[in-house]
């Protein structure tokens, strides 16, 4: 009976740190600046919108600010678009196959701006 307690015993021991590791990833806000479209056109002032608020978690993109409507474009350190879509929603999910960094575009479809910032996977 000892022997079994004393076994018991080093098992919990060696499976203790495994069960304090936490494998939840968390939410990391996305830095976006804003860049300009075409600096030559003119179309008057420029828009106030706030700067929107994104985070990512996995492949998982949250808005914090609505950003519906918007195109949004991930763009490889070739310059081309590995994936763009329509932000419907205040979540979008990413494709797992993205790997390496990104240029995250948010382009709004009224104006001569576009909001950006960088994303790994």
């Amino acid at each position: 009976m000892k022997k079994s307690k004393a076994f018991f015993l080093s098992m919990m021991m060696v499976m203790l740190p495994l069960s304090n590791v936490d494998v939840t990833a968390k939410p990391e806000n996305v830095p976006l600046q804003v860049g300009i479209v075409d600096p030559t056109y003119d179309q008057g002032e420029r828009p106030r919108s706030p700067i929107p608020q994104v985070s990512i978690e996995d492949y998982t993109l949250t808005f914090s600010t609505s950003c519906y409507g918007y195109t949004l474009e991930l763009v490889d350190e070739n310059d081309v678009v590995a994936f763009t879509t329509i932000i419907t929603s205040d979540t979008l999910l990413l494709p797992s196959t993205l790997s390496g960094e990104y240029q995250l575009r948010l382009i709004p479809n009224d104006g001569n701006i576009y909001f950006y910032g960088y994303v790994m996977f």
